[in-house]
């Protein structure tokens, strides 16, 4: 029994809406060619705000990559603590109940992982295993509940901690005009989440059933990122939203698996890095748009906020009230071009928190 417990998120206190965005666009890139297209493209995320961890006047200043890696290290440990605590109080537990963290982040790079900065500060066992995730982008949301969903499997009777801390603001690159990059400037937003995978008896949470890695062949440079000396610059190549279509296939391959067909489903977490991948869900997928609202609900809110959108979909979807007996899928899509994919069943329990 393996159950991934009620999840939290938390965004920063700074916000920029969609008009400010392309306003701020306007102005820095003013002559550029692929102006209108990038506004365009904006446009059509229908992301209405972000959350950013400084001030758009601090967020817009160019600095090299180190100084980028200081503020997300700094900011993560202010941050990230109260999120985890209240994940773990969703799953009945406390810090030394934890047998492994899994951290995942594609907005900073350091070594030793954060995870060695938790245990040493946050009270974890010293034996507590350290699994960082650090280049599967916004697949990493999902990749962190199938490695959570494995490493219980393997070690009957564990938990494990999963932390998704992303400040994509700190990937602002003004110097860059590539069209990728300028839509990347309002697509992205900054959250943190966490949530535990608890595998020894039940609790409140989504039972999970099965899961699935896909790597779509051929793909792995149309999401990237170009390491620079300025830090990571987003490319983005104009066959993704095609590639999510042809994926649907194998979505409802892994659905029907596990004898359920993809429409049918009671909910869907499913991150939502533009509106392309809900539209493939919707047609070729047959999934009911209003099935999808959760995920919209989160990109329009926040943004694309990487490998934490699936958590903050389901937190949004443990808010609604799912029935105990409810069948729910997790997918997460990102670079390579990824897909991790998990099934489970609602169980219901006590009260959660929900922040």
């Amino acid at each position: 029994m393996v159950v991934l417990c009620p999840p939290v998120v938390a965004v920063p206190e700074h916000i920029i809406t969609q008009a400010e965005t392309i306003d701020i666009g306007q102005r820095l890139f003013a002559g550029h060619p692929h102006l209108k297209l990038a506004t365009r493209m904006i446009e059509n995320t229908g992301v209405r705000k972000r959350h950013l961890i400084r001030p758009v006047d601090e967020t817009l200043r160019d600095t090299d990559f180190g100084h980028r890696n200081q503020i997300f290290d700094q900011e993560a440990k202010t941050r990230v603590p109260p999120v985890i605590f209240a994940a773990l109080d969703n799953a009945r537990l406390t810090v030394a109940d934890i047998d492994a963290i899994i951290f995942v982040t594609c907005s900073s790079y350091s070594m030793p992982s954060m995870t060695a900065w938790l245990i040493n500060e946050l009270g974890f066992r010293s034996d507590t295993t350290q699994i960082p995730i650090v280049q599967l982008g916004c697949a990493a949301g999902g990749a962190a509940i199938n490695r959570g969903y494995d490493y219980c499997r393997a070690n009957l009777g564990s938990h494990v901690l999963i932390v998704s801390c992303e400040f994509c603001s700190l990937l602002f690159q003004p110097a860059d005009q590539a069209v990728g990059n300028l839509l990347s400037d309002g697509l992205f937003g900054d959250a943190i989440a966490a949530a535990v995978v608890r595998g020894d008896r039940e609790v409140p949470g989504l039972l999970l059933q099965a899961r699935r890695s896909h790597l779509i062949p051929h793909t792995e440079d149309w999401i990237s990122y170009e390491v620079m000396s300025t830090g990571f610059h987003f490319r983005l190549y104009k066959g993704v939203p095609g590639a999510f279509r042809d994926a649907m296939p194998v979505l409802a391959k892994f659905t029907s698996d596990e004898g359920h067909d993809l429409p049918d489903l009671d909910f869907y977490a499913i991150h939502c890095g533009g509106p392309r991948i809900l539209d493939a869900l919707r047609d070729p997928g047959g999934v009911a748009p209003e099935a999808l609202a959760m995920s919209m609900a989160t990109l329009q809110d926040y943004g694309n906020i990487a490998s934490a959108s699936v958590f903050d979909v389901l937190r949004r979807i443990v808010a609604a009230g799912p029935q105990p007996g409810q069948i729910g899928l997790i997918a997460g899509f990102g670079p390579g071009i990824t897909m991790e994919l998990a099934i489970g069943t609602w169980q219901s329990g006590h009260r959660t928190t929900i922040s």
